[in-house]
């Protein structure tokens, strides 16, 4: 099984490639966690951002397979504490699905993309910026990864 992040933006600073490197290093073997980047549309003056919204989707969609379960990053979805991320987890792997999490550019995910998803998670009902959202979610999922086999790292 493998997580998969796929995000809208490239070209982030070295503290966030940095960030979520290391988090993606720390995960085992078994449970790959890779990152797929989508180029953003240019956006210039006025710009038509429920046409650029479309094009990121199309996009975001390619990237993931039909056979992914997909975890719509979205402020109004569920939240769960890390606990329940880690049951979660447990979860997928017992499903053995790849898992794609989406996380859409600066005007959010596309109505596709949440169609797509089989489920839909809110990290906080603070507003996040994104290159923060990668190096947030890849710890996340780290710990979850810990507290399923009850590694000291969650409690220290």
């Amino acid at each position: 099984m493998r997580l998969k992040l796929v995000c809208v933006g490239q070209k982030m600073p070295g503290w966030v490639t940095e960030g979520f490197r290391e988090y993606a290093r720390r995960m085992p073997r078994e449970l790959p966690l890779e990152l797929s980047e989508i180029a953003m549309p240019h956006r210039g003056k006025n710009p038509d951002i429920s046409r650029l919204m479309r094009q990121e989707a199309g996009a975001v969609l390619a990237a993931t397979d039909d056979s992914d379960r997909v975890v719509a990053l979205e402020v109004g979805g569920r939240p769960w504490s890390t606990e329940q991320l880690a049951g979660q987890l447990e979860s997928w792997q017992l499903e053995g699905r790849d898992v794609s999490f989406l996380v859409g550019g600066p005007d959010g995910l596309h109505s596709s993309c949440r169609e797509r998803a089989d489920q839909q998670w809110s990290l906080s009902p603070l507003t996040l910026p994104h290159p923060l959202v990668r190096i947030l979610l890849a710890e996340q999922l780290y710990r979850a990864w810990t507290i399923t086999r009850n590694h000291p790292y969650h409690r220290a």
